[in-house]
């Protein structure tokens, strides 16, 4: 019989007390997709238990950010960025005893949510979701977060197919701008009352958290750094098969790339858009990187304007982007 592995703190289940009488066919253990399945088969917790977890009871929403303002910036949060926060303005306007509600990009202990001593509600965005619509989840996890009591996290559930998504409970025309942080001290604005738990996730987490900027020049375009080289993620709200048609014609006439020692290597898809990838040398900082990208966006724009077919080069070119494009989500 094969040894189970030990529990942590940051695998364990967490658990919304109540949670049986408020509804919940299951209670989803709180834990990331690669971390250890609670259950201590050794298995990492997508290929275990999250499985079951995960399989959608509404049919996959292709763009669950679709119609948010920032929907780029909500894709790469989810999927690119560690550390990122972002203050999110709702509809209807804050209930009373919620000083503010926070998008993060993840929780302590990878709770869905969290409500503060204060009242505060902390969102978290990476976590998996039990349903094959994102913000639908996001949205059920919110609602609950705004009545819980202060000082408690909110566990995950299953979600009503027919509930709110994130698109009717936030305000359209709020600006949504991501603070990206170099680690996740945002978890604990009072370090000296923190329990051991939360200071030994946080610690946890800033080891693992790749070094990542926002740049200004351009939108939803992320730097960052690795031991090897650097790279920037563009995350691009245009339609895709137009979009690596441009890339294309851009590769064919040798101007893809973002200056000496750069290169376009490819792309992949997340929630519904299409996100190209350079890779840097790895002495090229992020503010190195504002200008040629802003004259890139520009050589973009007058591709994607082209209307003649791709010439021949232009298809190979093609054909090469298509063949190291992959599909995150």
């Amino acid at each position: 019989m094969a040894k189970k592995r030990p529990q942590t703190k940051a695998a364990a289940p967490q658990r919304k007390n109540g949670a049986g009488a408020a509804g919940a066919d299951v209670v989803v253990p709180v834990v990331g997709a690669r971390e250890p399945c609670p259950c201590g088969s050794g298995r990492r917790y997508k290929a275990c238990h999250g499985r079951a977890a995960s399989h959608a009871v509404t049919e996959l929403v292709q763009r669950p950010f679709e119609g948010l303002a920032g929907e780029c910036d909500w894709v790469a949060l989810r999927e690119l960025v560690p550390a990122a926060t972002v203050e999110l303005t709702l509809r209807d306007g804050l209930p009373e005893g919620v000083p503010s509600v926070t998008l993060a990009t993840v929780l302590p202990m990878a709770w869905p949510a969290l409500r503060r001593d204060d009242g505060s509600v902390l969102l978290g965005l990476q976590n998996d979701t039990p349903s094959g619509d994102i913000s639908r989840d996001l949205a059920d996890t919110l609602t609950r977060a705004l009545t819980a009591e202060p000082g408690t996290p909110v566990a995950a559930q299953r979600v009503d197919p027919k509930g709110p998504r994130l698109q009717d409970l936030l305000d359209p025309e709020a600006a949504f701008e991501p603070a990206v942080h170099s680690g996740f001290e945002f978890w604990v604005p009072d370090s000296e009352n923190a329990t051991p738990e939360v200071t030994a996730s946080l610690e946890r987490a800033n080891a693992a958290a790749i070094p990542t900027v926002r740049l200004k020049s351009v939108d939803s375009s992320y730097w960052c750094e690795t031991p090897e080289k650097n790279h920037l993620r563009w995350v691009m709200p245009h339609p895709e098969e137009r979009l690596l048609d441009a890339l294309a014609r851009l590769h064919a006439a040798g101007t893809s790339s973002l200056g000496e020692g750069t290169r376009l290597v490819g792309s992949f898809r997340a929630h519904g858009l299409t996100v190209p990838v350079w890779d840097l040398p790895s002495a090229m900082t992020a503010e190195e990187c504002e200008k040629p990208a802003a004259a890139f966006a520009e050589r973009l724009a007058a591709a994607l304007a082209e209307e003649a077919p791709l010439t021949p080069e232009e298809r190979r070119a093609r054909g090469g982007l298509t063949n190291r494009q992959v599909t995150l989500s």
